[in-house]
């Protein structure tokens, strides 16, 4: 696992799926129950801004709070350099830190961040009409990782009853479709 590398591959991923996003469309419906593309983004910003904070040994910025101000693209790109400074500093991929899945090594933190990032990154593209082939190789090692942990994480807390998977499906359809996201 390269949690550096993988996470700045899935950062550019969910980056240039927000940057296209036109201003009149952060009030649309998401396949994520009752978000709006403004929600999704703002939960992955907080997520980031989580996750530097757990890597710094920070306290965690309050959930339920509008990160994005008047810029979500702009504020979102800030939580994806804060996560990247966080990472960067000597030994903080090594130490233990609470994440929603128990204590771990901050580097299980930043994989964790690398999957969020590919689902909700094809949550956006489905709800703005791009495409949904991203990073095909970080969306089967997050299927497959995912496939292996469901049962410590039950459907309906956080996702919902496995979808069919359409033919032609990319691989972030069909991880998508395992957490629930209906493909149509």
């Amino acid at each position: 696992m390269q949690p550096a590398k993988n996470f700045d591959r899935a950062a550019a991923a969910a980056t240039a799926i927000i940057g296209k996003i036109d201003s009149d469309r952060f009030g649309a419906p998401t396949p994520c129950d009752k978000w709006t593309v403004r929600d999704v983004v703002n939960h992955l910003t907080h997520g980031n801004l989580m996750a530097a904070a757990a890597l710094r040994g920070d306290r965690p910025p309050e959930r339920g709070v509008d990160y994005l101000g008047d810029d979500p693209p702009g504020a979102f790109d800030l939580s994806i350099a804060g996560v990247k400074a966080a990472m960067s500093a000597p030994g903080a991929l090594d130490k233990v830190v609470t994440t929603p899945l128990g204590d771990h090594p901050g580097s299980f933190l930043v994989h964790m961040r690398v999957n969020e990032l590919i689902v909700h990154s094809w949550d956006l593209a489905k709800a703005t009409g791009q495409s949904t082939d991203i990073d095909a190789e970080l969306a089967e090692a997050a299927l497959a990782q995912w496939q292996e942990r469901i049962d410590r994480v039950p459907r309906g807390h956080m996702f919902g009853p496995e979808q069919p998977v359409l033919p032609g499906a990319t691989a972030a359809d069909r991880l998508a479709a395992f957490l629930g996201r209906a493909q149509s």
